[in-house]
């Protein structure tokens, strides 16, 4: 295998972006024969012509347009990783605009963006909404991550990536009046009182096709769209509620309740949604390697 030799690839890269040998010599400083064979060893390696000429001026080809584009990509993800890995400048500080859709519980999300917090100084921005509007923003740019319960498919005007960071079973929680549930679970749960997330979300319905297929049907007491709500009234002793297991132990201390039940037959998935088809933002990368590799243990 023959590698690709890059400073074959600048030179081309200049010469294009110039227009001209002369303009590409006096940029790299270096005189026009060098870099005219610089360029034609790299289209010997390629095996195409990447220039032609017409009349006095050097004019890509077909293929050469094609090798302009990756080069493109490749040194502008080099001055990125340069800027990532030599830091930013005195008093600048790095930034993570996130978009947390309404229906991920608050507790998952605190969980997930804690190690981009913990990699370096950061101002997080956060933007929470339906999962719609948080990637409409993220096409716009005004996002540089979504964090979600559920793939992405809805139409918007730029592709976007869904980027698993983890999945779990879930977690069924209650405050002292319903604690004798835990006898004979799942069973229990016929005719319980139980708080459920909106019918809309993936994990209602991943619920309540586990309750028909576990021939229990429970009394609903509440539907939210907050999570953060529903576990309060849960905490108050309104009903049972389900939670991801990756965050069992700090449900049980923050809101007082036990763990009556769990099963791993309805799962929790969590993503991270960007524009970009490989994390490249320092925080989401910090992000992403914490949740498969500690929070769900992937």
């Amino acid at each position: 295998m023959s590698w690709l030799n890059y400073h074959h690839l600048l030179y081309f890269w200049t010469v294009a972006r110039a227009g001209s040998l002369a303009k590409a010599g006096e940029e790299l400083h270096l005189a026009q024969p060098t870099i005219s064979s610089q360029i034609k060893l790299l289209e010997e390696s390629l095996g195409h012509k990447l220039f032609e000429r017409q009349g006095r001026k050097l004019v890509l080809t077909d293929v050469g347009r094609t090798v302009m584009r990756y080069a493109d990509e490749i040194f502008r993800l080099g001055n990125e990783l340069k800027n990532v890995v030599g830091g930013l400048p005195p008093g600048q500080q790095l930034r993570l605009h996130v978009g947390v859709a309404d229906v991920l519980p608050k507790v998952v999300a605190e969980r997930l963006l804690q190690p981009a917090l913990d990699a370096g100084p950061l101002r997080l921005v956060c933007r929470e909404g339906p999962l719609p509007q948080l990637l409409s923003a993220l096409a716009l740019h005004e996002l540089d991550v979504v964090l979600a319960d559920a793939p992405s498919n809805e139409p918007v005007s730029v592709r976007t990536f869904n980027h698993l960071l983890g999945k779990c079973g879930v977690s069924f929680f209650a405050a002292a009046p319903h604690a004798y549930l835990r006898k004979d679970f799942p069973r229990s749960l016929d005719g319980a009182p139980v708080l459920l997330s909106s019918e809309t979300s993936s994990i209602r319905q991943a619920l309540d096709r586990w309750f028909e297929a576990q021939g229990v049907h429970p009394a609903v007491a509440g539907d939210f769209d907050d999570s953060a709500l529903l576990m309060a009234f849960g905490q108050r002793g309104l009903g049972v509620f389900a939670m991801p297991s990756a965050i069992e132990s700090e449900i049980v201390r923050q809101f007082d309740v036990s763990v009556v039940g769990r099963t791993q037959e309805v799962e929790s998935c969590f993503y991270a949604i960007t524009v970009e088809r490989k994390l490249r933002h320092p925080a989401v990368v910090a992000i992403a390697e914490a949740a498969r590799s500690s929070l769900f243990g992937a």
